[in-house]
């Protein structure tokens, strides 16, 4: 019998290194799928941000981090009114924004998703009613699921002081409500730059559906945005392709 269950420490890494091979088995296939609806913790329904930003223009930008980036790109990628959504690292210097080497949890990057988005379509607002609800769980502090590591805190980079303004007054929301089992631990912190990851990293999640750590950890993600946003979910997600 395989189980699931294994130490924080090997999380998405140790799993791309070890279980690549059980792929081509079926039978370890079907009971990842069977298992992959609840293995993922269930999103929390919370209320939409009583404020949100009135933005001109068909294209703005916002940055956030939430965990591995393979689940946070795809859950934006199927928002109505996103345009891009890339995977790549923001919090510290170019220098450092490669994958291996913010695995050490000391360069000050988190892995983290740019989103690109008409806000004539969708707003910032409703971004972080997504981002607090089905991209991650913003109670977790510097990890998510099995993956740990300040690289996988949950972050957002505002890109102005609009930005920081409206998503610190919906945490204090969030908090209020007391509709998490814990307070909400995200930290908003100045956007130093945004770096894309390698391009293997980008469309993780649609290129690769029947990848364990995906369909345990992401999949589910997808569904939630699905049932508990169905006037901004979409069928086809944008993607990335060639950086």
């Amino acid at each position: 019998m395989i189980t699931l269950d294994r130490p924080s420490t090997v999380g998405r890494r140790g799993w791309r290194r070890t279980l690549a091979s059980l792929l081509v088995l079926p039978a370890l296939a079907v009971g990842l799928m069977q298992v992959g609806a609840t293995a993922q913790e269930a999103p929390v329904v919370i209320p939409a941000p009583s404020q949100d930003l009135a933005e001109t223009g068909s294209s703005a930008t916002a940055v956030f981090a939430g965990g591995c980036f393979w689940g946070v790109q795809g859950v934006f990628q199927h928002v109505k009114g996103v345009t891009r959504a890339v995977s790549g690292y923001s919090g510290g210097s170019a220098e450092t924004a490669q994958y291996e080497t913010t695995g050490s949890g000391t360069t000050g990057h988190a892995e983290s998703v740019e989103v690109t988005y008409d806000p004539s379509v969708v707003s910032y607002g409703e971004l972080l009613h997504i981002y607090f609800s089905v991209a991650h769980n913003p109670t977790q502090l510097n990890y998510q699921g099995p993956d740990h590591g300040t690289q996988y805190r949950s972050t957002i980079f505002p890109q102005s002081e609009a930005q920081a303004a409206t998503a610190k007054a919906y945490i204090d929301e969030l908090n209020a409500t007391g509709l998490f089992e814990g307070p909400i631990v995200t930290t908003i912190e100045e956007f130093k730059g945004f770096y894309p990851a390698e391009q293997y990293h980008q469309d993780f999640l649609t290129l690769n559906p029947t990848w364990p750590y995906i369909v345990v950890h992401d999949l589910p993600k997808i569904a939630a945005l699905k049932q508990i946003f169905p006037d901004v979910y979409r069928d086809e997600p944008v993607l990335v392709g060639t950086l």
